[in-house]
């Protein structure tokens, strides 16, 4: 069943994935946008089934060893951001990934590393586990030296993601 696509704008409104809407709808047989977002958000199993399964994210580790200024961290974290995303696109099943990862909200979260051998030990980690990373590194024009390792960012599967950067503190 398709669904109605008058009832597909309030629950994106919501906040609700068009895809999972859609599922949604289809399922409650487009009774009513509200049996629809009951369905949705009604448990976080029922949601992930509707979702297609597990949630993607995009993390950032930011090497803390070199007190970057705020300006400096927000620009060495576009450039990771936009680096992964180039090296996912040159891959056929990377595209899947990033459209996933966008369809249900693109979600991205920036974390502290420690120094550069963590960064290091959090990329071999994600490898490990076939999560495409990229790594920046510094031109040094302005506060590091060149050379310098600034941000990993890692992409995937949440669950998988987490095994990688889970314990990680937020960036404050």
């Amino acid at each position: 069943m398709e669904a109605d696509e008058a009832l597909l704008s309030p629950l994106r409104e919501l906040g609700v994935p068009e895809a999972a809407a859609r599922r949604a709808l289809a399922l409650t047989g487009n009774v009513s946008a509200e049996a629809a977002a009951q369905l949705y958000f009604g448990s976080l199993e029922t949601q992930e089934q509707l979702d297609g399964g597990g949630c993607y994210k995009m993390v950032f580790v930011v090497n803390t060893e070199l007190a970057m200024g705020v300006g400096k961290i927000a620009a060495q974290v576009g450039h990771a951001a936009v680096g992964l995303y180039q090296l996912i696109q040159e891959k056929s099943t990377g595209r899947k990934m990033i459209c996933q990862w966008d369809e249900y909200g693109a979600k991205k979260v920036v974390v502290q590393g420690s120094n550069t051998a963590h960064l290091m030990d959090l990329q071999a980690l994600a490898l490990s586990l076939e999560l495409p990373t990229y790594l920046v590194q510094d031109a040094g024009r302005t506060q590091v030296l060149a050379g310098s390792y600034t941000v990993l960012a890692i992409i995937g599967e949440e669950e998988i993601v987490n095994q990688v950067t889970g314990k990680l503190r937020l960036l404050n």
